[in-house]
C-alpha cells in the first residue's frame, strides 16, 4: 500500500517547527505504525536526510513511551492501543497521515515527536509510592480485600504514563493520570497509612508542573490505551476534600 505522510519536524524546543511531506509506496498492511516509521527513517537516511525522531521502546503496549498523536487523535484511532500497536490495516491505500507529537505547556518538545514527560515522574516523586515498611511478604489472602476493590486498583494500576490523557484533554489536564496513580494505592491496604499526604502532594505537584485543570470533557478516557476510567478523577476528587477535613 501507499501513503502519505506529514510529519512534524522541529529540531529542538527552541526552533520552529514545521510539518513536512513524505511518501511511502509498497509497505505493509502488517506493519505496525512504528516499523512504518522505520522503513521511512532507513529510506531518509539513504537519502542521507535526518531521520525521525521518535519514543518507543518495548513495542508491546507496555511502557508508554511511544506517545504521538496521529490524524489528530492520541495514539491513532484504534481504541485501547498504543502507537506501537497500531497497524497499517487500520489506514486506506494512499491516504495522508498527519503525524505530530503529544502538545502541552508541561511536555516541551525536544525533537520531532520527542518531548520531555519528566513532569509525569516528578508527580511520582512526590507521592505516587509506599513507603511504609510492610516487612516480607505476606501469605496469600492475608490481606482480606474484597474482589471489587481489588479489581478497581488493578484497573488503575494499568495505567502507562503514556501521556495519552494529556494530549487529548483540552486543558492539557494529567488529572487521569495523577487519579489513576493516587486511586489504585487509595484502594489498597498498603496504601492507606500515606493517602492524606499522598493526595496532597501529588496534586500539588501536578500544579506546579503547568498541567491544567480537569474540566470532565472526557477525552481522556476515550484515547486512554488502558481504557482507564475518569471514575478515577472523582475518586482523587474525594480523596483530597477527606485530606483537608
Amino acid at each position: 500500500m501507499k501513503l502519505h505522510l506529514k510529519i512534524w519536524r522541529q529540531h529542538n524546543r527552541e526552533a520552529t517547527g514545521k510539518f513536512v511531506q513524505y511518501t511511502l509506496s509498497n509497505v505493509d498492511p502488517e506493519m505496525s505504525f512504528l516499523e512504518m516509521l522505520d522503513v521511512l527513517n532507513e529510506q531518509l537516511i539513504k537519502n542521507n536526510q535526518q531521520p525521525v525522531e521518535f519514543d518507543n521502546d518495548c513495542r508491546e503496549g507496555i511502557c508508554g513511551s511511544c506517545g504521538m498523536v496521529i490524524n489528530g487523535i492520541a495514539h491513532g484511532k484504534q481504541k485501547l492501543t498504543a502507537a506501537c500497536q497500531l497497524h497499517l490495516r487500520s489506514f486506506k491505500d494512499g491516504e495522508t497521515i498527519i503525524v505530530e507529537p503529544w502538545r502541552a505547556k508541561a511536555f516541551p518538545v525536544i525533537k520531532d515527536l520527542v518531548v520531555d514527560r519528566s513532569s509525569l515522574d516528578r508527580i511520582m516523586i512526590a507521592g505516587g509510592y509506599v513507603s511504609v515498611n510492610t516487612g516480607a511478604p505476606p501469605d496469600a489472602n492475608s490481606l482480606p480485600i474484597p474482589k471489587a476493590e481489588s479489581d478497581r486498583a488493578f484497573d488503575y494500576a494499568a495505567c502507562i504514563s503514556c501521556g495519552a490523557c494529556v494530549a487529548a484533554c483540552p486543558n492539557a489536564s494529567a488529572s487521569l493520570f495523577t487519579a489513576a496513580k493516587i486511586s489504585h494505592l487509595a484502594l489498597l491496604p498498603q496504601g492507606d497509612p500515606e493517602r492524606k499526604l499522598r493526595v496532597n502532594r501529588m496534586t500539588e505537584q501536578m500544579a506546579q508542573e503547568g498541567f491544567g485543570d480537569c474540566s470532565n470533557h472526557g477525552e481522556c478516557e476515550a484515547v486512554c490505551p488502558k481504557g482507564i476510567s475518569i471514575d478515577a478523577i472523582a475518586m482523587m476528587r474525594r480523596e483530597y476534600i477527606k485530606s483537608q477535613l
